[in-house]
C-alpha cells in the first residue's frame, strides 16, 4: 500500500500539487487522471521519491518513504518513466537485467535465475524477439515494452507507471494495461485516455487546479458532471453491461441520445 498525506509541490512560485492525499491499495490499479498540467506526473514522482514534498508524508506499507534505504525502496517499488535510457549502449536483454539489481549484493553478478526471470519478463510484454537488439535503436513503443519488462524483473510489490501506453499502438496499449491489471501488485498508473482508465483501473484520482477533484472507484469518478468542468469538454457516458465508455464532444454541441 502506498499512502500520501498532505503532499505538495511547486515549480517556482506556481503550485502544482497542494496538500494532496492519495491511497493506493494492494492488488488494485489506481489511475491518476486529469488534463495537461494538472500535476499527474508530479504526484507520481512524489509517490516514488524522485521529488520530496516539503509538506506531509509518503508511506509504503506503513514505512515512511524517506526513511527507506535506496535498495529497500527499489525492492518494494518498480518505476517506469517516459524518458528512461534512450542513449544507452545496452542490449535489450541487458536493460531488462538491470531490474535484478536490487536483489544482488554489492559485488554480486547476475546468475542463471536472473537471466531466466529477465527472459520471462520480456516474453510477458511480447518482446522476446528484441533481446539481442540495441535498446537505443528501438522505436518508442518497443522501448516502452522493454522498460515495463525491466520493472517486472524487479519483482517489486508496487508498480508505478507514467503513461505506459505512450507510443504504443492500440493492441499493445490494451495488452500492457491488461498485464498490469493482472499483476498481484499495488499499481499506480498515469493515464490520459479516460476509456483506458475505465477499462483497466479499479480506482481513480482526478486532479485539477492543484488538488484532488474526485477520488474513488472508477464508476464514481467518471461522472460527466464531475469530468466536464475539469476537462472543458462535453461528455456522454455509456454503461454497456459490465463496461463503461465515454463519448466526447465540444461543450456547446449536443450529441444524439
Amino acid at each position: 500500500m502506498i499512502e500520501a498525506s498532505g503532499v505538495s509541490w511547486r515549480y517556482g512560485a506556481t503550485p502544482v500539487i497542494d496538500s494532496v492525499d492519495v491511497a493506493a491499495q494492494p492488488g488494485r490499479v489506481l489511475g491518476l487522471i486529469g488534463p495537461n498540467g494538472s500535476g499527474k506526473t508530479t504526484l507520481l514522482r512524489l509517490l516514488y521519491g524522485a521529488l520530496r514534498s516539503p509538506t506531509g508524508t509518503v508511506t509504503v506499507d506503513g514505512d515512511e518513504l524517506r526513511a527507506l534505504a535506496p535498495r529497500d525502496a527499489a525492492r518494494r517499488m518498480a518505476v517506469v518513466v517516459q524518458e528512461s535510457g534512450g542513449e544507452t549502449a545496452l542490449t535489450v536483454a541487458e536493460m531488462v537485467l538491470l531490474g535484478r539489481g536490487p536483489h544482488l549484493g554489492t559485488f554480486q553478478r547476475t546468475g542463471a535465475s536472473d537471466h531466466e526471470i529477465a527472459a520471462r519478463c520480456l516474453d510477458r510484454v511480447g518482446a522476446s524477439h528484441l533481446a539481442a537488439r540495441s535498446f537505443a535503436g528501438l522505436s518508442g513503443g518497443e522501448r516502452q515494452r522493454v522498460l515495463i519488462a525491466r520493472a517486472l524483473a524487479q519483482e517489486a510489490t508496487h508498480l508505478l507507471l507514467d503513461e505506459p501506453t505512450n507510443h504504443l499502438d492500440i493492441r499493445f496499449q490494451h495488452e500492457i494495461l491488461r498485464l498490469v491489471r493482472g499483476l498481484d501488485t499495488c499499481s499506480i498508473v498515469v493515464l490520459h485516455d479516460l476509456n483506458l482508465a475505465a477499462r483497466y483501473c479499479d480506482d481513480l484520482v482526478l486532479l485539477g487546479a492543484g488538488g484532488v477533484v474526485a477520488a474513488g472507484p472508477v464508476t464514481d469518478v467518471l461522472d460527466p458532471k464531475i469530468l466536464e468542468p475539469v476537462y472543458g469538454i462535453g461528455i456522454r457516458r455509456l454503461d454497456l453491461e459490465d463496461e463503461l465508455h465515454l463519448l466526447f464532444h465540444p461543450i456547446d454541441e449536443e450529441i444524439p441520445a
